[in-house]
């Protein structure tokens, strides 16, 4: 492109690129990209499965996933420019419009919010242009959270420098390339250097951000450069010196985004919707888990109590054994049901009989105690039940406590106990839990519910 070009010139020319595509197979590919992303957001979007009060806690996520849906149907690409206070963020993106249409001033800190300007409309579609605040912003974190938070919702990204890069402009760099963003690093202000030192500082930058940009994406440019300084001679030999201004030299970084959007224009832009997608599918899915965490934890306390008490109250020999097998059978079933896995009572039977048989050879010594204190109660006529009923029902609080772990994992995992198999999860249960602590509380619980009952 002849450096002399026009902005309305350099507009036509991509304007008939992006009304034509670069060529038919990449159009294709990107065309498919696009359904494909588009796609992701409704189904999400649409999704049933997904409770009320998820998406009231995600709304503002959920009302980007619509704003991003309409981005991709438009065909619009959003590139953000990035960069510390005062290396000519604005007037750089007022070159690249061709009007002022970003404040610029010698005050640090000009933008105090993000900017969006529309840059190219084209056949319904375009480039959005988005001015940042400077990233090292003294009024600081708030202005650099919403920067960075400007990048998670563009397509492509040009960083700002104006010489050799500050450890906090690799840091930036380093955190801007993470998220999964096309790069191109713009020496702003290369008017100051010679050509000697703009190579060199050209170079230096491609050192400094190896690994993070391509090369090639790293340009020199002058947005805004200083006057000309003009010395003319009138007819008695007076000289006079005037100061003549200096169009924008942006040509190089104009070929940049032209062969990046001319490669991969509107992939990016599925790329992203995709991306924040993928976040905020991952956002729901933990919020699921966790409701259904808190419910399930409500669950296994209500059974371990009604198990606790059943035990400690039931002065039959073995019967106390059989009704606690009954309420895990029950809280199986009901856990399945919370996490999406109805389970038959046949089912619940199976998988309770593959936990103890892992409880048993683990801790063999606890069901002991059980027998022993069901034959206890017998022989005693039941005079023995309020010796045995705290410890016998808090050993059943803590047993329904594993069988309640144990089925949640598998119900977590898909009905499936993994590669590591049933032994493995019952073990990092059984040593994950701190027994002595379920013990201790649940033979108080139970011993304070037994002292409010009626004599």
């Amino acid at each position: 492109m002849n450096p002399r070009d026009t902005a309305a010139q350099w507009f036509d020319r991509l304007r008939s690129w992006w009304s034509a595509g670069a060529s038919a197979p990449a159009a294709a590919a990107s065309d498919a990209h696009t359904a494909q992303a588009s796609h992701a957001l409704r189904d999400l979007l649409d999704d049933p499965a997904i409770p009320a009060s998820v998406r009231r806690e995600l709304a503002a996520d959920f009302a980007r996933i619509e704003a991003l849906l309409d981005k991709l149907e438009r065909g619009d690409l959003h590139v953000a420019v990035f960069g510390r206070v005062s290396v000519g963020k604005s007037a750089l993106g007022n070159a690249l419009l061709g009007e002022a249409a970003f404040e610029t001033g010698v005050l640090h800190g000009t933008t105090v919010d993000a900017n969006q300007r529309r840059w190219v409309e084209a056949g319904g579609s375009g480039l959005h242009l988005i001015d940042t605040p400077g990233i090292n912003e003294l009024s600081g974190e708030a202005r650099e959270k919403l920067a960075f938070d400007v990048a998670e919702v563009s397509d492509l990204v040009i960083f700002v420098v104006d010489g050799d890069m500050t450890q906090s402009e690799r840091d930036a760099l380093a955190t801007l390339a993470r998220t999964d963003r096309p790069v191109i690093l713009a020496l702003n202000k290369a008017d100051r250097y010679s050509d000697d030192e703009s190579q060199r500082l050209l170079e230096r930058l491609r050192e400094h951000a190896s690994g993070l940009v391509q090369p090639q994406n790293v340009v020199a440019c002058a947005a805004q450069p200083a006057d000309r300084r003009v010395i003319e001679v009138d007819a008695d030999g007076r000289e006079r010196e005037r100061r003549e201004p200096r169009a924008p030299d942006i040509a190089a970084l104009r070929e940049r985004l032209i062969a990046v959007c001319e490669r991969e224009g509107k992939t990016l832009s599925a790329l992203n919707a995709s991306l924040f997608a993928g976040r905020v599918s991952d956002q729901v899915a933990e919020k699921i888990a966790q409701t259904r965490r808190e419910v399930a934890d409500k669950l296994i306390r209500q059974y371990c109590i009604a198990k606790g008490i059943a035990v400690a109250l039931n002065p039959i020999p073995v019967a106390d054994l059989l009704a606690a097998a009954a309420l895990d059978a029950a809280l199986i079933m009901h856990l399945g049901k919370v996490y999406g896995f109805p389970l038959t009572r046949s089912e619940a039977g199976q998988l309770i009989a593959t936990i103890c048989a892992q409880l048993v050879a683990l801790m063999g010594a606890i069901w002991g105690v059980h027998l022993v204190a069901s034959a206890l109660k017998g022989a005693s006529a039941g005079l023995s039940t309020v010796v045995t009923a705290g410890a016998q029902g808090a050993l059943a609080w803590y047993a329904t406590t594993l069988v309640g772990r144990a089925a949640e994992q598998y119900l977590v995992a898909g009905k499936s106990w993994g590669e590591a198999g049933p032994k493995r999860v019952v073990q990092d249960i059984v040593s994950n839990l701190d027994r002595d602590s379920i013990l201790r509380e649940a033979r108080e619980e139970i011993l304070a519910r037994l002292r409010r009952k009626p004599a």
